[in-house]
């Protein structure tokens, strides 16, 4: 449709955007009709009777979409495939609130509005400082919406694009607020679902706040077609993910787990997991499990950061937080460390174990050694790269025993200086690689100490021990381990006895 400035004026009054009177007051105004098109644009938008967003959609042609109810739609602040999210104000009170509205594509689908809908209902029961309040379920046939909580800031996502990342201090702080609002909701029976950057709003006073609860929640998960059908991307990586751990489907420990993606992220700057538009791509469980330790993309990072993202990231969901309470636990204690650094021992280390902060300008007294780490535990695997890396040791990880003894062969020298096997979770597999790597010619010159706990007697008598073939006690004393690599490395070679 061709306007002119009358017909545009006249347009504004028809869809309820001006009253007759502001119009006869802008006309008295200007005093002549005789007025470009453009001239009448810029008139409507310098006096805020129009936004950019209205006109934009008035000059398409558009009839609908300038009221959800007594709500007046100012501009849009966020789309995705599922709904779009308008700044709007009530036409009477002149309360600012947001409206996020079922995408048209969806209205015709009765499962797709009653998951919409039922997102809106658990939002009604979520009142927290840090989750997005929801004042109003509005079931309009034409086009369901929900009346939300206005969050005058920017989403953690577009932040992050920005500050690329950031640090220890106010990741915690960040991780803080989030695991809050997923605890609150937690004690309510409700999981998120849907836990991505994008879905963290953070407040112009830096308040974190929570969004889209229950997004994903009824999404079909029992096929791999179902699956890359799904309305929200992140549905597909919580689907792969349970599937892959064979756990039901609405696991709050799932939560956690992207939650750990999360602060992974915003302290390294890099996503943990493989980016792809492919959705049945992201079904491939290897996604999961394929990624570097953070302590390695971000070095230098205080042990309890780390140790804090390995525990929330681990795939073996019974590893992992098992609630968001748990999670608290160690955010608050990590935050105390922080805010007072004298206090440099962190609990809940591997089973136990001892973590202690030495200063960065101290000898590194690994320089040009290679030390082989064999852990089946993420967060023990972080601990002792990151200790031993500080002392300047080149630190190779392994998971599996098997693995790491196979590097070993009789023909070709061997570049590692020491190998350390932990016994708690390997057990007998640890014993077996340690007693191997004890007596066979090729090895048995390798230094090689073995984590165990005292309780595992059955491994303490079975280990052919000798002066450079030791166990250690768990919990693990850093300093002692350190003090102990030194000594086999540095020792005699013809000093081996059985």
């Amino acid at each position: 449709m061709e306007f002119t400035p009358q017909s545009l004026m006249q347009r504004c009054i028809d869809l309820e955007l001006a009253t007759p009177a502001q119009i006869d007051r802008l006309w008295a105004d200007l005093r002549t009709n005789q007025i470009s098109l453009e001239d009448a644009k810029g008139l409507l938008l310098r006096k805020g009777i129009l936004t950019n967003f209205q006109l934009d959609r008035m000059l398409t042609g558009e009839r609908l979409g300038y009221y959800y109810g007594p709500y007046k739609v100012l501009y849009m602040i966020g789309a995705g495939t599922f709904a779009r999210v308008f700044r709007a104000v009530h036409r009477d009170s002149g309360k600012v609130v947001a409206i996020k509205v079922l995408r048209r594509r969806h209205r015709d689908q009765v499962a797709q509005i009653e998951q919409f809908l039922r997102e809106g209902r658990m939002g009604l029961e979520l009142r927290h400082p840090n989750i997005v309040t929801i004042y109003e379920i509005v079931n309009d046939p034409r086009a369901p919406y929900l009346v939300m909580e206005f969050v005058e800031g920017e989403t953690l996502r577009e932040i992050l694009k920005i500050r690329g990342k950031f640090d220890p201090q106010e990741g915690l702080k960040i991780l803080h607020d989030i695991v809050s609002g997923l605890d609150f909701a937690f004690q309510k029976g409700i999981t998120h679902r849907d836990l991505k950057l994008s879905n963290v709003l953070v407040h112009s006073s830096g308040r974190c706040k929570l969004v889209d609860f229950g997004l994903a929640a009824l999404a079909d998960t029992s096929s791999p077609e179902a699956i890359a059908d799904c309305p929200s991307a992140r549905a597909i990586d919580y689907a792969a993910l349970e599937r892959g751990t064979a756990v039901r489907k609405g696991d709050p420990r799932s939560d956690i787990y992207f939650v750990g993606c999360m602060f992974y992220n915003i302290l390294s700057g890099k996503t943990p997991l493989t980016e792809t538009r492919d959705r049945l791509m992201r079904l491939n469980v290897t996604r999961f499990i394929d990624i570097p330790p953070l302590g390695e993309v971000a070095p230098g990072m205080p042990e309890s950061l780390l140790l804090i993202c390995s525990k929330a990231m681990e795939f073996a969901p019974d590893k992992r937080y098992q609630s968001p309470s748990q999670m608290l636990i160690d955010i608050e204690k990590a935050m105390k460390q922080l805010q007072n650094p004298d206090e440099n021992r962190v609990e809940g280390a591997g089973r136990g174990a001892s973590m202690e902060t030495y200063d960065a300008e101290e000898i590194k007294e690994g320089m040009g050694k290679t030390v082989m780490v064999v852990e089946s535990k993420a967060e023990l695997q972080d601990l002792l790269r990151e200790k031993l890396k500080k002392r300047g040791y080149r630190v190779l990880v392994f998971g599996d025993p098997e693995r790491a003894t196979a590097k070993f062969s009789p023909d070709e020298a061997t570049a590692i200086d020491c190998v350390i096997l932990c016994a708690v979770d390997l057990g007998h597999e640890a014993l077996d690689a340690f007693n191997f790597l004890a007596e066979k010619e090729h090895t048995k010159h390798i230094p090689v100490i073995m984590l165990v706990d005292p309780k595992q007697q059955h491994v303490i008598r079975g280990a052919s021990t000798s002066s450079k073939h030791v166990l250690l006690p768990m919990p693990l004393k850093v300093r002692e381990l350190r003090q102990t690599l030194v000594r086999l490395i540095n020792k005699p070679a013809d000093s081996v006895a059985n």
